[in-house]
């Protein structure tokens, strides 16, 4: 038996019935998930991340989330999906709410990391803000730069980055690393630039909640 007398199911993981969770995320989110889950304790958590590179499909992401609640479903008691709607217009809460699964709330991660109701109240204020979170600022080259082709065509920055007046960096820690290349980033795109400590928001006030879930807890 397992120390804790869980059983398992044929695929070697924990059983149903044991009160275990699974969160099915975003890749861009595992390093904060992560983070949560450490600080918290939350042993009764298992992460499984989706490539972080599907944002530049959204058409795809519900149907990714959807093949992987079908795989892992028969292994947990509970399977949260850390996604915000991500540009896919409604339609992974839709998928979500035909497999009977629960989601973030929000439009996107920069919402839910500065708190949905905060960003909303922000919004007319910053019409002309370009956002990054931890993960971008880590992966700005990756997830901005060579994606819309300014490695190849700088020119490009006017056409794109033309109507943004400024940078925002909403920081989930407080890294002085990561404030020192989101400033950087701010000046290759030549926007004027602000840093906000945002935390973890509602994404740590919707782990929170369903941490207490658990019957262990």
């Amino acid at each position: 038996m397992l120390p804790d007398d869980r059983t398992l199911s044929t695929t070697g993981m924990p059983a149903r019935g044991t009160g275990r969770i699974l969160l099915l995320a975003c890749g861009a989110l595992a390093h904060e998930i992560q983070a949560l889950k450490a600080m918290n304790g939350w042993t009764h958590m298992d992460l499984r991340c989706l490539p972080a590179n599907l944002h530049l499909w959204p058409d795809r992401i519900p149907d990714a989330v959807e093949a992987a609640v079908r795989e892992h479903r028969d292994e947990y008691d509970t399977i949260f999906v850390v996604y915000a709607d991500c540009g896919t217009g409604g339609r992974l809460q839709a998928r979500c709410a035909a497999l009977g699964v629960e989601m973030v709330e929000g439009p996107h991660c920069y919402a839910f990391f500065e708190g949905v109701e905060a960003f909303a109240a922000r919004a007319e204020d910053e019409m002309t803000a370009f956002y990054l979170t931890d993960f971008l600022v880590r992966q700005f080259d990756a997830f901005v730069w060579r994606p819309m082709g300014l490695d190849r065509h700088p020119e490009l920055r006017d056409m794109l980055f033309g109507n943004y007046t400024h940078l925002i960096y909403q920081a989930q820690t407080d890294d002085p690393a990561l404030d020192a290349k989101a400033r950087e980033c701010a000046a290759r795109l030549k926007l004027a630039y602000k840093r906000r400590l945002t935390g973890y928001g509602d994404l740590g006030r919707a782990l929170h909640r369903l941490a207490r879930t658990d019957p262990k807890q």
